[in-house]
């Protein structure tokens, strides 16, 4: 591991001043992700400012539905969350899905949102990958690609991002807010975080240097039940294959009134399933409706030998959960 400075604030401008100043600094918030790319070599910052102790760390549920969760607030903290859990299951979900125990006890939700991804060609650096050094080449394309994406993959770039709470904070309309380092806010919708690797996939996301995401918003619960599923290799411990984040509510006519959909572990960020979204609404719900709308969703798919299979799994694990999500809507 390369020696670094460290340096713990407790005021964010401060913190944003010293990001700013020196070029290879990086935020340390909970650490589970940072740490470990800095071991493997991944990651080399000069500096961590450690921001850990800013006073980011709250969930509030606000009188108008929505609910204000502080970039700090540790994982199971945000899983166990009396209110998150009843009125909003599939962030609650998608958390205890992720890591281990002792992860999430660690882990926050800033960080989970930003963790990186989990390409073996990214994580070893005797490898090219376009993402760590851009221009190097991507052999994950031609090489072990099982577990990366098919959804807005580039010739440069078919990584996947690991996060299991950023799909259900896509499907729920999130809102990020993020501290310019004027002292400003500005927010975004969660979607709009991300950018897709295009011939740049080392431009992860649309945060400027030194800015620091301060919280999370989410609106107030969408009508209708809402779910969160994660397919994996094994029970415990592993990333998704494909994950899926839905929400939906039947008029009395057993049509659908609202739906909402995001895919995991097919993109290089959380998928919002818009045009299965819009196939949707308004139709009486079947499931050859569902996976006519959900292969419609994967028309463009770039898939690899390795991970063909994904389409099909990502068509079957959405059409299994909204005819769920329809059974309870009905009873």
């Amino acid at each position: 591991m390369r020696a670094f400075a460290y340096e713990r604030v407790s005021d964010a401008g401060e913190a944003q001043r010293i990001a700013s100043e020196t070029t290879e600094t990086m935020f340390l918030a909970g650490g589970t992700n940072v740490t470990d790319l800095m071991r493997l070599g991944v990651a080399r910052p000069e500096l961590l400012v450690d921001v850990s102790g800013l006073p980011y760390d709250v969930v509030e549920h606000r009188t108008d539905g929505s609910v204000h969760i502080g970039a700090l607030v540790r994982n199971d903290d945000l899983a166990g969350d009396t209110g998150v859990r009843a009125r909003f299951p599939a962030v609650s979900k998608a958390v205890l899905a992720g890591a281990s125990g002792q992860l999430r006890s660690m882990a926050t939700t800033g960080g989970n949102l930003l963790q990186r991804t989990r390409c073996t060609y990214f994580q070893d650096v005797t490898k090219p990958c376009n993402k760590r050094v851009p221009g190097s080449g991507c052999p994950a394309i031609e090489g072990a690609s099982r577990d990366l994406g098919v959804l807005g993959v580039s010739d440069s770039c078919i990584a996947t991002h690991p996060s299991d709470l950023a799909v259900a904070l896509t499907a729920l309309d999130a809102l990020v807010h993020i501290r310019t380092t004027d002292g400003a806010t500005r927010s975004v919708p969660l979607d709009e975080l991300y950018r897709l690797p295009g011939a740049t996939p080392q431009e992860e996301t649309t945060l400027e240097r030194g800015e620091l995401i301060t919280a999370v918003e989410l609106p107030a619960p969408p009508m209708g039940s809402s779910t969160y599923r994660k397919v994996r290799d094994r029970w415990s411990y592993a990333f998704a294959l494909v994950s899926v984040a839905a929400s939906l509510s039947l008029d009395n006519t057993g049509s659908v009134q609202s739906v909402r959909v995001a895919l995991g572990g097919v993109a290089s960020k959380p998928w919002r399933a818009r045009t299965i979204e819009q196939m949707l609404l308004g139709e009486r719900l079947t499931e050859a409706g569902i996976r006519t709308a959900a292969a419609s969703e994967f028309a463009d798919a770039r898939t690899t030998a390795a991970n063909a299979f994904k389409v099909d799994l990502a068509i079957d694990v959405v059409a299994a959960e909204l005819l769920a999500l329809a059974g309870e809507e009905s009873r």
